[in-house]
């Protein structure tokens, strides 16, 4: 059988198909610098990949669960909000005070920070808060930015720590 054929009878492109052949996933020789493939090979391969479990889907967040995770609902004219103000905790971000409030020592992710920039990933993101109108994350970002994490990536590793929190349930 050809690349041509086998890639219609596996639903993937020649140049997987090709792949496969280089690797050593299906049984192929070239002859005349075209691959030859055994069909009972090809046929195996494509079992293995039916045999794929699809994506776990996760559930939806509920307004329940981010309260239990330590969030504190609010509720006014119509809008249904969960905010979590312990938002750097979820983001990995730990920080001790002294007495006075000033920041004695800092971590992101495990790594030790400068005060400074403990402050400046403070400041990134304003409010973090969880809308039952649409049961997503959302938040305000704030004036500066961090050279540790972008805003970007302080936020991701929010709603990364939000979802194992609320995985952990």
């Amino acid at each position: 059988m050809n690349t041509t054929a086998a890639a219609t009878e596996a639903r993937v492109t020649v140049a997987t198909i090709r792949t496969w052949c280089r690797i050593g996933a299906v049984a192929a020789a070239k002859a005349a610098g075209r691959w030859v493939i055994d069909t009972a090979s090809l046929a195996a391969r494509i079992a293995i990949g039916k045999m794929k479990r699809p994506a776990t889907k996760r559930a939806p967040w509920t307004a329940e669960m981010i309260v239990a995770i330590g969030g504190r609902r609010w509720q006014k004219n119509g809008m249904d909000r969960v905010y979590l103000n312990d938002w750097p905790a979820f983001a990995g971000l730990e920080i001790s005070h002294y007495g006075t409030g000033n920041i004695a020592s800092a971590s992101y992710q495990g790594n030790g920070i400068s005060n400074r920039q403990a402050y400046k990933l403070l400041w990134s993101i304003n409010k973090v808060w969880f809308d039952t109108a649409d049961g997503k994350l959302h938040c305000r970002y704030g004036i500066d930015e961090s050279r540790v994490a972008d805003r970007d990536e302080l936020w991701d590793a929010v709603v990364a720590g939000v979802r194992a929190a609320t995985d952990a349930l």
